[in-house]
């Protein structure tokens, strides 16, 4: 029912776009590092491809929101490359979004609507890529961000700008829509209707012809079908991993560096008293003396605080100098010099009188510097050894960074250099059932499939432990796989999509016989071909509710007049599906079925989208919208990898 908004806001490809409230580059920051320097090929980056209202819109923003766009699809379909993305109708559909979008900004412009500085700085400081590792907004990681995404302060601004117009613009025109009581529970009264008939497939393989195409023929089929044949990018890594064994033999500490880690670390080898306590505060210390008798002669320390209307708080273990910090000097020592399970005397904090039981005392012997020396030794080489771990990790990256080749660098630490099979960039072995790259390869298989071929580098696998080097030594782009090497699943396809040809004229053919009296079962018996079963259908459209993802026969199956057939064309040419509807069931509603709250918080939902909608056709036909449909085309052919005019 909705298309056109939703087109404004959702691909139909699944992009996850909200484009009137943050805008593209803001979605380009949410799908991380996504580069924003790809070249554009044969067009120029500055080469206008519309021109909306008086807003020129450049090469350079549609190709940076295609590629912003394939990277949120990526998130769900990690192998999905630009060429298929162009193929499947992706490029279209974010032109089609980042001019509507643009023409809302426009229309707002026109009649007064702005974005104020401080508003878009507010939504600067929302995008969360912009935070640092405290949660609050970061100068530096604003400015890092964009500049990996190429961009210029004035063009996040610009383009948050218009977002906010956008949304200002639009989200009015549904406020407050709501459908009227009697239409929504006719409209709830339909998830009872219940419904009966049957559905048949005529499926294409069972019309498919025997024989083989001609050249010509599967030429053109494979020529009018190449978007089903895309490979994804596929890469050979090349990875060695390496431990602090690398390093080799690390010195022993000293007895000086021993002992000076002694002296530094005194307090921790000192010796330790830790203490419970149960405490209880109270205002005055008349309060605290009587409660410290009543407990002295036997009574509970927490029953004497609940007749009081108290509650008692237990503390630690706990050192003196922490409770002194929290508490005060002579509550500390008070608690500190009680003996275990006594009640300390009476002192003050700045919170008022305490009463003070103590429950247990941990009290640990100190250690002397020979006792402590085997520990501190053993810490001490270990520091060292990561120190030489990670000073050798810094040396490996200033030698890549200086041309040396991962074969050199790998045959220097004597680590054994693995080769994979060609892998995807979702880490499955291409061309194999479900086969998986190695494990210890996983925490940099991200990045190998976005650098440059034979560019090393360095990361970490097991944090504070294995390194690994790695590079792409072997890059196949995405594109269509040649005829010659899938003729044999062209010619299946082929010969499925002939079938299916065939098929929709049996459809018409068995529609003709149920027309004519017969059931759907004989009428579909009589085309004399092994088809499945008939399918029976009772249900309703409340069972129907339920079901997560509704298949199309059954949504045209609840959407027809009683007595009739209807002909539905089945994905990927698997064929036909006929459908005969015997009778509608009318549904009744209880005056008090949740249903009936549900149907009008839908259909409210519902009237947005329409007004939304409306007001959109009406903002298109007062903002002049001028497509150079060249400019458009040239950088589809660079997206896609095509370089001919």
């Amino acid at each position: 029912m909705i298309t056109t908004f939703r087109k404004f806001f959702q691909s139909k490809l699944g992009i996850a776009f909200t484009l009137a409230f943050l805008g593209l580059i803001a979605i380009a920051f949410a799908s991380a590092d996504v580069s924003g320097n790809n070249p554009l090929g044969a067009i120029s980056s500055g080469d206008k491809i519309a021109v909306v209202g008086d807003e020129k819109v450049e090469a350079a923003e549609l190709d940076r929101a295609a590629r912003n766009a394939l990277e949120q699809m990526r998130q769900n379909n990690p192998t999905l490359s630009m060429p298929a993305f162009v193929e499947q109708g992706g490029l279209e559909q974010v032109v089609d979004t980042l001019l509507d979008r643009v023409a809302i900004s426009e229309f707002g412009k026109k009649y007064g609507i702005r974005a104020s500085d401080n508003l878009i700085n507010s939504q600067i400081r929302l995008i969360p890529a912009f935070r640092g590792p405290d949660g609050n907004f970061s100068e530096q990681m604003y400015r890092d961000a964009i500049s990996r995404q190429g961009l210029s302060e004035a063009q996040v601004r610009d383009d948050l700008g218009n977002g906010l117009i956008a949304q200002q613009v639009v989200q009015p025109a549904g406020l407050g829509a709501s459908m009227p009581d009697k239409i929504s529970a006719r409209y709830a009264a339909l998830f009872k209707e219940r419904r009966k008939g049957s559905i048949a497939l005529l499926e294409s393989d069972a019309y498919a012809p025997a024989g083989a195409p001609t050249d010509k023929q599967l030429a053109a089929y494979y020529s009018a079908n190449r978007g089903d044949y895309i490979r994804p990018e596929r890469r050979v890594i090349r990875y060695a991993t390496f431990g602090e064994e690398a390093v080799g033999t690390i010195a022993a500490p000293t007895d000086a560096e021993i002992a000076a880690r002694y002296k530094q670390d005194a307090s921790r080898y000192a010796a330790k008293e830790e203490r419970t306590l149960t405490q209880l505060v109270v205002p005055t210390q008349a309060s605290a003396d009587s409660i410290r008798q009543r407990v002295l002669a036997g009574a509970s320390l927490e029953a004497v605080a609940r007749e009081a209307g108290l509650a008692t708080a237990v503390i630690g273990p706990i050192a003196k100098g922490t409770y002194s910090s929290q508490t005060s000097a002579a509550v500390a020592d008070a608690a500190f010099s009680a003996a275990q399970g006594q009640v300390a005397a009476v002192a003050r904090s700045g919170l008022g009188f305490h009463v003070v039981r103590v429950d247990a005392i941990d009290k640990q012997a100190g250690q002397t510097l020979d006792q402590a020396r085997s520990a501190i030794a053993a810490q001490l080489t270990d520091e060292k050894r990561r120190l030489a771990f990670n000073e050798l990790a810094a040396d490996i990256e200033d030698r890549f960074g200086s041309g040396e080749s991962l074969i050199d660098v790998a045959r220097e630490l004597k680590v054994e250099v693995k080769t994979t099979k060609p892998l995807t960039a979702a880490g499955v072995v291409y061309g194999t059932d479900g086969e998986t790259a190695p494990q210890e390869l996983a925490p940099a298989l991200a990045t190998a499939f976005q650098m440059e071929e034979e560019e090393p580098q360095l990361a970490e696998a097991v944090p504070g432990v294995t390194f690994m080097l790695f590079e792409a030594s072997q890059i196949t782009p995405s594109a269509a796989a040649p005829l010659t090497e899938i003729r044999e699943q062209v010619v299946a396809d082929w010969r499925r999509a002939e079938g299916a040809k065939q098929a929709k004229l049996a459809a018409g053919r068995v529609i003709e016989r149920v027309e004519g009296g017969e059931t759907l079962a004989a009428a579909v018996a009589a085309e004399r071909r092994a088809l499945p079963p008939v399918d029976f259908i009772d249900t309703t459209r409340e069972d129907l509710a339920r079901s997560q993802r509704v298949p199309a026969p059954l949504a045209l199956f609840f959407s027809m007049a009683q007595g009739t057939q209807k002909q539905l064309e089945g994905p990927r040419n698997i064929g036909w599906f006929v459908l005969d509807l015997d009778s509608i069931e009318a549904g009744t509603l209880a005056a008090d079925d949740p249903l009936l709250g549900e149907a009008k918080r839908q259909f409210a939902q519902t009237l947005v989208q329409e007004y939304e909608e409306q007001f959109q056709n009406a903002i298109r036909a007062d903002v002049t919208v001028e497509r150079n449909q060249s400019a458009i085309d040239a950088l589809k052919r660079s997206l896609a990898g095509d370089s001919q005019p």
